[in-house]
């Protein structure tokens, strides 16, 4: 059974990045509705296939285009389980370029991040992604850190935050609305303010 997040432990993260437990929660649930596992215990994944292109320099785009492509598309995602059958598939290929173009579990932060993230591989980030959301959090502070985003995630600047954290398009999914969504729904779940 996979360790699952605590109450301690998003005041724990909430007290690192000087922001309410209840923003750090509303990025969980929209990220991957809260949870970081599936059902069969792995970390929920999605498969990024124009990463894979770029880190492959689209060396596999012709023999293999439903997962090394550009620009991003999401025709390609299976979702749940599925997307282990696209990164098995892309291992073979190029096993760390396969692993760093995925978005892991609870927070969604990418596998190409795992150097701010605070882990020295790949192979030791997706290893540590693999068995607890304590990590799935700890990579989210640090990444938050580094690009200078826990600033927009304590003032509640959702789109600076969305923007920042999914990208230029993140208006496309209306990611700053859901976001905020989220938020005041844990406002009112709880109110741990630290």
């Amino acid at each position: 059974m996979t360790n699952l997040l605590e109450d301690h432990d998003f005041e724990s993260a909430a007290h690192i990045l000087d922001c309410d437990v209840a923003a750090i929660k509303a990025v969980a649930e929209v990220e991957s509705r809260g949870n970081g596992f599936l059902e069969d215990g792995r970390a929920k994944i999605l498969f990024e296939g124009h990463i894979f292109y770029k880190y492959t320099k689209g060396a596999y785009k012709d023999s293999h285009p439903t997962i090394c492509y550009y620009p991003w598309t999401k025709k390609f995602y299976q979702g749940g389980t599925k997307e282990y059958d696209r990164l098995e598939e892309a291992e073979i290929l190029n096993k760390s370029a396969a692993r760093m173009s995925v978005s892991y579990g609870k927070f969604q932060v990418m596998g190409f991040n795992f150097a701010i993230c605070g882990f020295s591989s790949i192979d030791e980030f997706y290893d540590a992604i693999q068995k607890d959301e304590k990590a799935h959090l700890e990579a989210f502070c640090e990444y938050l850190k580094h690009n200078r985003l826990d600033d927009a995630l304590r003032r509640h600047q959702w789109s600076t935050f969305a923007k920042g954290y999914n990208g230029a398009e993140y208006w496309k999914n209306n990611y700053d609305k859901k976001l905020a969504q989220a938020y005041e729904k844990h406002c009112s779940d709880d109110s741990i303010h630290i």
